[in-house]
């Protein structure tokens, strides 16, 4: 089998690129598929890749990884970005999947999801995590996009962002304007006031009773100085269909 093509050079994909190049030449050059793909990366802490067919019908998916261990995986380029950030953040994922199981058997599969459900499928799908200066991140906040990305253009120097959800990653194999992640800033820790990107504390920030609330502001990545050449054009971000003027909802902040 083969999947389309991906450019390991774009900055978002810096995370998993090493192990995404791996599994991208097992996926090309094997029989297994992308579980198959996947599982050969070892590294430790990471889950079993099992084939799709491995998912009982009419077993909730979320329960099924929660009490197997395993991850059903089909040929599809969603479930290998899915795996690449199984591999790369192990722990968050797997408390990600604790609460989603926890969600499921408290109240079972119904017609919608609860909003603690509906919050952690939102950040496994589309979620980033923001490690910024605090002028940074109140601009963002505030929909003031001159500022974030204009006139403070400077302070990305000292961010970091991180995307999470493999749909977001998905999409972006196909870098287009509009694609808008949901951000949350991640907690400053260590003396320097400084969050390492690293899996424990991406693990650790994932408060139900924060999530439930929803704290995400939207973010069009490609907006980020250095992931995209057009955003150095005059007027990139003067398009009110992408860069969108704040509802006035407000969101914790440091």
């Amino acid at each position: 089998m083969t999947l389309p093509a991906i450019d390991w050079a774009q900055p978002w994909l810096a995370p998993y690129r090493a192990d995404g190049e791996a599994a991208m030449q097992a996926v090309a050059h094997g029989d297994g598929g992308v579980a198959a793909a996947l599982k050969g990366i070892r590294h430790a802490s990471a889950p079993d890749f099992v084939g799709q067919d491995a998912l009982p019908a009419g077993h909730a998916y979320e329960a099924h990884v929660f009490r197997t261990r395993t991850v059903p995986t089909r040929d599809n380029l969603h479930d290998f970005f899915n795996g690449l950030v199984w591999l790369a953040f192990p722990r968050t994922k797997r408390r990600l999947n604790e609460l989603q199981a926890g969600e499921i058997a408290r109240d079972g599969v119904g017609a919608t999801r609860g909003p603690l459900r509906d919050a952690l499928t939102l950040f496994d799908e589309n979620g980033a995590l923001l490690d910024a200066p605090p002028a940074l991140w109140h601009a963002l906040v505030a929909r003031d996009w001159h500022t974030l990305f204009v006139s403070r253009r400077g302070l990305w120097s000292e961010a970091r962002l991180l995307l999470f959800g493999h749909a977001l990653l998905e999409k972006l194999v196909t870098p287009r304007k509009p694609i808008t992640a949901h951000v949350s800033l991640l907690p400053a820790q260590g003396e320097n006031g400084s969050a390492a990107l690293d899996d424990a504390l991406v693990a650790g920030s994932l408060d139900p009773q924060l999530l439930e609330r929803k704290p995400f502001v939207p973010l069009p990545v490609l907006g980020v100085p250095g992931w995209w050449g057009a955003n150095e054009a005059a007027g990139f971000y003067d398009d009110p269909t992408v860069f969108r003027p704040s509802p006035g909802r407000g969101i914790p902040g440091p």
